[in-house]
């Protein structure tokens, strides 16, 4: 007997509904409905909830082949929740360079570097500056905002429209001469970049 199978039979012979187990589970009846349809498991968390409520073991309830998967996709959530967590903080992360001296400035025949509130090189390009480093830093707010409200389904358009946004950061310094943030903003893409591809996987 499969693990949906053997849930609606617990739930059936303790006379419970679908909503009723779900408030006892803490979770919704969606979920409790997904379970005993066999389109997913529950996570570890709620596996020991329902071994816990219905007096059974974990191995009573699940295979070993269902052990397994149950352990894989609850490591691939881990690792999409820590890979989303840092993408938004690489993202967020951005806000510190308006106040470091990473901006080139001639002054007489040599160049200064300067935080961008100091830069007054041209103000065009100042303005640029501010409003891409904003506005990555807010879409690194908005990222974690959405991983915190667990909208799963929007990440992958979040996370390509961050890849664009910033690398056209990086031609904007690489076109201004701007060697350090350059360098600094590469390698936080290479960074999403791994991110991505492992996630992808």
């Amino acid at each position: 007997m499969e693990f949906h199978e053997k849930l609606q039979q617990l739930r059936k012979q303790n006379q419970l509904t679908q909503e009723q187990l779900a408030e006892q589970l803490y979770v919704s009846r969606t979920a409790v409905s997904k379970w005993e349809s066999g389109k997913g498991y529950p996570n570890i968390e709620s596996l020991k909830c329902i071994s816990k409520l219905f007096s059974v073991t974990i191995d009573q309830l699940l295979s070993s082949d269902e052990l397994i998967v149950l352990a894989e996709t609850e490591n691939r959530i881990n690792i999409n929740n820590i890979s989303n967590l840092i993408y938004g903080l690489l993202d967020l992360s951005t806000i510190i360079f308006l106040f470091l001296p990473f901006y080139g400035q001639p002054e007489g025949g040599h160049v200064r570097f300067v935080t961008l509130i100091s830069y007054n090189e041209s103000g065009t390009i100042r303005l640029v500056y501010f409003t891409l480093l904003i506005l990555m830093s807010l879409w690194g707010a908005a990222e974690l905002i959405l991983r915190i409200l667990q909208y799963e389904n929007a990440f992958k358009a979040i996370r390509i429209f961050s890849f664009l946004l910033h690398s056209i950061a990086i031609l904007l310094f690489i076109m201004t001469r701007q060697p350090y943030i350059t360098a600094l903003s590469f390698v936080l893409l290479i960074i999403k970049t791994v991110l991505f591809v492992k996630q992808a996987k």
